[in-house]
């Protein structure tokens, strides 16, 4: 099998969100996928199975589990299957398992030739009390308490200083006791940027998530209405980082980012 590795969510290499895709001619088996993904051991390891006359069936593990949605990946594997398998088409359509299809196109009029957007649903949080949120939660990210939470797939934070979300050094080993996902948002004190976040998966085999497309699908719809803007520009502040143009709808999200590949490779060992 061939594999790729791209850095979504930028276009240097190094930086972003790292994602190894894997072209399928024929089906494998997901305990097969999973072992890949673990031997991988990168957030999330995306397998296309090329299929004739069908949309190419998406899929995405991380080193513990398959997920319901990735954008990282999702762009990972666009720019893979529009540069190295059909360069020329102008878009692709996967088909999912868990959230139908996604169409991905070519950005236009863009300095990179590898910038893509992504067609992906909103998931707006509902509104969450902070005393309902397990104390260890909240002491394990940080002492300052956040203003807001929602709840969707994600547990999103929100705290009212950027420099909280940045200067967070989590107790991973205590978060290892919490199964849902973390975001931790805020308002950007750089003005180049909307709202910056973080995002931490302590029990999924990658601590925290370099750039997290689909966490986007829940905290744009909510700066979207705190800033009263659709057309937000936001920036993971992880240590490699990333940026995410973001375009809300009413039920739909746009998400416009870079990806550069790092590696080209086989899987050559019988499975």
């Amino acid at each position: 099998m061939k594999f790729w590795q791209v850095d979504a969510f930028t276009n240097q290499p190094f930086q972003g969100n790292p994602a190894a895709i894997f072209i399928l001619e024929e089906p494998i088996s997901d305990e097969i996928m999973q072992n890949i993904a673990v031997e991988m051991n990168l957030s999330e390891t995306a397998f296309i199975l090329q299929r004739p006359d069908q949309n190419p069936l998406l899929r995405w593990f991380t080193p513990m589990v398959e997920i319901d949605l990735c954008g990282h990946a999702t762009l990972a594997s666009a720019h893979t299957y529009l540069t190295a398998i059909c360069p020329e088409r102008e878009d692709v359509t996967f088909d999912t398992k868990f959230v139908g299809p996604l169409k991905v196109s070519k950005a236009k009029n863009t300095r990179s030739p590898y910038t893509y957007t992504m067609d992906f649903p909103l998931r707006p949080g509902e509104p969450v009390s902070l005393s309902d949120i397990p104390a260890f939660v909240l002491d394990a990210l940080t002492p300052q308490k956040p203003v807001e939470a929602y709840l969707s797939r994600d547990l999103m934070l929100v705290y009212d200083d950027e420099d909280i979300v940045r200067a967070m050094n989590p107790d991973f080993n205590a978060l290892m006791d919490y199964k849902k996902y973390i975001i931790v948002t805020a308002k950007s004190l750089n003005p180049n940027y909307d709202f910056i976040s973080r995002f931490f998966c302590a029990d999924d085999g990658i601590t925290e998530d370099p750039v997290t497309g689909s966490a986007h699908c829940t905290s744009a719809p909510y700066w979207a209405t705190q800033l009263q803007e659709n057309h937000l520009i936001a920036y993971q502040a992880s240590s490699r980082g990333g940026q995410l143009t973001l375009d809300v709808g009413d039920e739909r999200l746009a998400i416009t980012g870079e990806a550069v590949t790092l590696l080209e490779g086989k899987l050559i060992c019988a499975i």
